[in-house]
């Protein structure tokens, strides 16, 4: 079984004169040699290192304390998430899981071999607590693929104490400098191992900055494809937020799709549009019902001893995680089927090839704007036929139908940004604003439907539904006054959209 560590660390240049005097630092009360241990690591990644290129380790080391197979997820500088599993010949299948966004139908196969000698230092406070661990590694690397190369090198690497103060890596660093000890230009071994072992100087891409209207687009739909891709491994890891981070970045992507049809031909991306539909419907099932159970659970808790009653806050409950087993078995399933690794290399090649009609080549401001304008004139249809509906189904229908309609015109918006300035940055802004107004009646006609359900199987138990009809008149009267205030705040909106 995996485990996950977050690990804190800074790495120094050494010129193998060993670890500088730290008995020194603030706070520090003891040094304690812990003496020297032999670490030898392979390396895994793809033949065009998709690993490395995203500041992801995946190792399999024997020796020292933690040996096993170690993957490292970037979280900020100087600090990463090491998943750890036991030893064993072949990459376990959880950790191959966490690494399928990047490798996909590729292989992975070893690519560095690093030996180290890792002379060891606990640094101590004075209770005896453990605030860092310092070591020196003397590494010798060997390239296992296109090619031969070594190289050797020494570093000092500190690395905080679980749970420890980052103040105390602030002191370390303090001292170290002092002493003429500076922080590495390599984020970590891997990286040096593989610079410095290269056959060849590997050429790069710059994407350059956005000109045309088609690179801007472009830029857009590149950063939501990665923010897919870099969201995939917190999704199996049940990150807080990451499935709804990641259901946004394929409802960003699907909407700028449709927006900008003429910068994309729409022939070549409604199919992909589709499959992002599909995505973000299976990240979708978890995340309805977690938000809803969350409402539902607030407005019981605000209710008076006497109105709550029966066992509804045990149903609420039962009804909250019912499925939640079985969904989340799904989505793993979803994230490693070939439907989804075969729309992340659909996405990949769209970008780098993208559709581009021949509006893609003229200037942002003209082509950008004019087709949030379209979007925005789509909108004021919508909301005006939403007013104008009776009330009941056919308003709710309308109101959540305006209610897609600002999220995808928010998003064409933030394409637009770079290009537009300030304007766009306005209908961002109230398309958000016009989305969670909409976006509360909505949440209150699916409320009142739960409620209904949870209600009807209630009274069959012979249970009392009093509070299921209170708690589902407050929530009509909820969508009674976003209704009764939409008419004056889209007058507001409407007026703030003249700049486009």
């Amino acid at each position: 079984m995996a485990e996950t560590k977050r690990e804190i660390e800074r790495k120094y240049e050494s010129d193998e004169s060993g670890l500088p005097d730290l008995t020194g630092v603030a706070g520090v009360a003891d040094v304690i040699d812990q003496g020297v241990a032999e670490l030898d690591a392979t390396y895994y990644d793809t033949s065009d290192l998709r690993l490395a290129a995203a500041s992801i380790t995946l190792r399999r080391r024997t020796g020292g304390s933690d040996a096993g197979w170690h993957l490292k997820l970037p979280v900020a500088p100087g600090v990463r998430d090491e998943i750890q599993a036991p030893l064993s010949d072949t990459v376990p299948d959880e950790i191959a899981g966490l690494v399928r966004s990047r490798v996909r139908t590729g292989q992975l196969m070893a690519v560095i071999r690093l030996r180290s000698e890792r002379d060891v230092r606990e640094l101590l406070d004075h209770g005896g607590r453990l605030l860092a661990e310092v070591s020196v590694d003397a590494v010798r690397a060997e390239r296992l693929f296109d090619g031969e190369g070594t190289a050797q090198w020494t570093e000092i690497e500190v690395e905080l104490a679980d749970d420890g103060d980052p103040a105390v890596l602030d002191k370390v660093d303090k001292r170290l400098r002092k002493t003429g000890v500076r922080p590495s230009a390599s984020p970590s071994k891997l990286a040096r191992a593989l610079a410095e072992t290269a056959p060849r100087k590997r050429p790069t891409t710059a994407t350059g900055k956005p000109v045309t209207a088609g690179d801007h687009v472009r830029a857009y739909l590149r950063a939501q494809r990665d923010a897919i891709v870099e969201l995939d491994p917190a999704v199996r890891r049940d990150a807080e937020d990451s499935v709804h981070s990641m259901r946004v970045a394929t409802r960003r992507l699907r909407g700028t799709l449709k927006s900008y049809g003429a910068v994309l031909d729409r022939t070549r991306t409604d199919p992909v549009g589709d499959e992002l539909k599909w995505l973000a419907g299976e990240l979708g099932l978890d995340r309805d019902r977690e938000v809803l159970t969350g409402r539902l659970a607030a407005d019981l808790d605000q209710l008076h001893a006497a109105q709550a009653r029966g066992p509804i806050g045990e149903r609420l409950r039962a009804w909250a995680s019912a499925e939640r087993g079985g969904t989340r078995g799904r989505l793993i399933a979803v994230l490693d089927s070939h439907r989804y690794l075969a729309l992340l290399d659909t996405l990949d090649a769209l970008i780098a090839d993208p559709p581009l009609r021949k509006a893609a080549g003229g200037k942002p401001r003209k082509i950008l704007a004019k087709a949030l304008k379209k979007d925005f004139h789509k909108i004021t249809g919508l909301v005006e036929r939403a007013l104008a509906a009776e009330p009941g189904t056919d308003r709710d229908v309308a109101i959540h139908e305006a209610r897609k309609k600002a999220k995808r015109t928010r998003y064409a918006a933030e394409a637009a940004v770079p290009a537009l300035g300030k304007p766009a940055k306005t209908l961002v802004k109230s398309m958000k604003s016009l989305q969670n107004q909409l976006g509360e009646h909505q949440d209150s006609v699916m409320a009142r439907q739960a409620l209904r359900e949870l209600a009807a199987v209630a009274h069959a138990a012979g249970e009392d539904t009093f509070t299921y009809g209170l708690l589902h008149e407050r929530e009509e009267q909820r969508a009674l006054r976003v209704e009764a205030e939409l008419p004056a705040f889209w007058h507001g909106i409407k007026g703030g959209a003249a700049d486009l």
